[in-house]
C-alpha cells in the first residue's frame, strides 16, 4: 500500500508544481499555446496543399494511363480489320498475353501455310515490354518449335 501512496503523492506534487507554473506565468503559457496552435495549423495547411497538389496530378496521370490502356485494348480487337494488317483477319487467332495474335496466313483459303506470324499491336508511343522483346528475339533467332502433346 505504501508503494501506491508514494506514487499518488508524487502525482499530486507534480500536478501542484504544474499548477504553480500556470499561475506564475500565464502570459508564457498563453504565448506557448498560441505558438503551438500556429505551428499545428501551418503544418496542417502545408500538408493539405501538398496532398491536394499531388493527388490532382496523380489522378490526371491515372486517368490518362487508363484511357491509353482502354484505347489500346480496343485497337487490338479491331486491328485485324484495319487496312495495313499483315494478313487476312480470318487467319488470325487472338492470344492476348504475352502477344496479341498468332496468324496462319493461307489457312482459311486452304493454301499451304508457309509461315506463322506472331503479331503484337501497338498504338501511339507505346513500346514493347521486356517480355515482348524476349519473345521477339526468340522468334528472330529461330528458337520456335512445334510440340505435339498427347493425352
Amino acid at each position: 500500500m505504501d508503494f501506491f501512496q508514494s506514487i499518488g503523492q508524487k502525482i499530486k506534487d507534480s500536478f501542484f508544481c504544474f499548477s504553480d507554473f500556470l499561475h506564475a506565468s500565464p502570459q508564457l503559457i498563453f504565448f506557448m499555446l498560441i505558438l503551438a496552435l500556429f505551428v499545428f495549423f501551418l503544418g496542417f495547411i502545408t500538408a493539405l496543399f501538398v496532398i491536394k497538389k499531388s493527388s490532382k496530378s496523380e489522378r490526371k496521370d491515372a486517368i490518362n494511363r487508363s484511357r491509353a490502356v482502354l484505347s489500346g485494348q480496343m485497337l487490338e480487337q479491331v486491328a485485324p480489320f484495319l487496312p495495313d494488317f499483315p494478313c487476312n483477319p480470318a487467319d488470325v487467332r487472338f492470344v492476348g498475353k504475352p502477344i496479341d495474335f498468332i496468324a496462319f496466313p493461307g489457312a482459311v483459303s486452304n493454301k499451304p501455310i508457309s509461315e506463322i506470324l506472331f503479331i503484337e499491336v501497338k498504338s501511339g508511343n507505346s513500346v514493347l515490354t521486356e517480355r515482348e522483346k524476349e519473345i521477339k528475339l526468340a522468334v528472330e533467332k529461330g528458337k520456335v518449335r512445334y510440340v505435339e502433346y498427347r493425352i
